[in-house]
């Protein structure tokens, strides 16, 4: 399993109606400043955060080179909406997503 690329900093959740999960584990990509979420498309073309309820599931989808952090759900929208990504996949299949670019 590849290690975390941008450490370990996972938030508290607190229940609520969004459906919060707790910690996830969302997949990460370098970017310039650092590390970026990693955003898939839908079959439809839209645009998605993406996260994973165990590690073991995240690289059984993307790969054991895949990097990522734990974030809370409730973060991880934080960081996606001003992108104007609104939704989050939990578990996602590969099959459906596309890398968006």
């Amino acid at each position: 399993m590849a290690d975390h690329i941008c450490g370990d900093d996972p938030e508290p959740c607190e229940p609520g109606p969004a459906g919060c999960r707790g910690s996830l584990y969302v997949p990460v990509r370098p970017g310039p400043a650092g590390c970026a979420a990693l955003l898939l498309r839908t079959p439809l073309g839209g645009r998605t955060a993406v996260g994973f309820t165990s590690a073991q599931r995240l690289t059984a989808t993307l790969g054991r080179e895949q990097g990522w952090i734990r974030l809370a759900e409730p973060a991880l929208r934080s960081l996606t909406e001003p992108l104007g990504v609104t939704a989050v996949a939990v578990d996602p299949s590969i099959r459906p997503l596309a890398v968006a670019r």
